[in-house]
């Protein structure tokens, strides 16, 4: 395919990769019509380096930020100068040079084809290159992407939090950019405005490469925001697609499984309390009202994440380019 007919621009966020980015912008293939990179308020020499490369390649824009402003905002702002030059595709693409450019037309041609809306990588599926991966990180991947699986409702996805992706413009023009995450939930909220338009995300495998970087995502963050603002984005969600937009057997399902659950748990163990305080064993029915209530709750919220499962977007809504 030519890829040269169509107009696909580069999203470079860049912090602190003065070791890394001119090897990243040297290794951009020819039919990248616009390469936009972001210095995000970075204290080393990335920007002159990046002026320098300009000097050399004009497809090349530097945009920068008085302020570190996270990898979501440097995003934001590559993805409006993306809107404004015009271009059809946006990729992000990181500035330390573990995205590998290689594998661009993987991403780009479903979005080409109009086989998709949003096109990710998978790291998963390359079990040499998972092997690779740092064991700490490789494990808190796994417990992440099925919490942002849940999160977002793109069950069908795997590694939700690669940041390695490419979207049509049709897509990025219907987001409220301002609201996404400046910071290392922007992925997590981009997906999570893709399910509420319904957008079709795909998956490709896609080997990452890892070397001498160092990952500035703490754990902290991890383990203390990142949840929070999981939960968040799963009761908005569930709010906004079966409350608001929709009313469906999900929607009963819900207010009718949670209550019996939460009724049948907090019963149960307040009733095992006080007949144990009493050592006196508890009535037949007071067992079996709290029992037959965790049961019965448990399969109703089982079916209802059956039917969300089955609700995840499975056509684009783009047209082949």
């Amino acid at each position: 395919m030519n890829f040269s007919r169509f107009k696909i621009a580069v999203v470079i966020p860049a912090y602190r990769v003065e070791q890394d980015i001119a090897f990243v912008l040297r290794g951009l293939p020819r039919y990248i019509k616009y390469i936009i990179v972001v210095d995000d308020a970075s204290p080393d020499s990335t920007a002159d380096l990046i002026t320098a490369a300009a000097k050399k390649d004009k497809r090349i824009t530097l945009i920068r930020h008085k302020q570190n402003q996270g990898v979501g905002g440097a995003m934001v702002s590559g993805f409006k100068k993306a809107l404004e030059l015009g271009a059809q595709i946006a990729i992000k693409l990181d500035g330390d040079g573990q995205m590998d450019p290689a594998h661009i037309p993987a991403l780009i041609t479903p979005l080409i084809q109009g086989k998709a809306d949003y096109v990710k990588g998978n790291r998963f599926r390359d079990f040499q290159s998972l092997q690779q991966m740092p064991y700490i990180r490789r494990i808190g991947n796994l417990g992440l992407s099925f919490l942002t699986k849940a999160a977002t409702g793109y069950w069908n996805i795997f590694d939700p939090t690669n940041g390695y992706f490419a979207i049509r413009a049709e897509m990025l023009v219907q987001f409220p950019l301002e609201k996404l995450d400046h910071r290392y939930y922007f992925e997590t909220s981009m997906l999570s405005h893709l399910y509420m338009l319904n957008a079709f995300v795909l998956d490709v495998t896609i080997p990452a490469r890892y070397g001498n970087e160092t990952s500035n995502l703490s754990i902290r963050r991890s383990l203390f925001e990142f949840p929070i603002k999981l939960l968040a984005t799963f009761l908005r969600r569930i709010a906004l697609k079966y409350y608001i937009y929709d009313f469906s057997m999900m929607s009963l399902y819900l207010v009718s499984g949670i209550p019996l659950l939460l009724f049948g748990l907090i019963f149960g163990i307040t009733k095992w309390i006080q007949y144990a305080r009493q050592n006196i064993p508890a009535p037949t029915g007071t067992v079996m009202l709290p029992t037959l209530s965790v049961i019965l709750g448990i399969q109703i919220l089982l079916s209802a994440i059956e039917i969300d499962m089955n609700s995840t977007p499975r056509k684009a809504l783009s047209d082949p380019l």
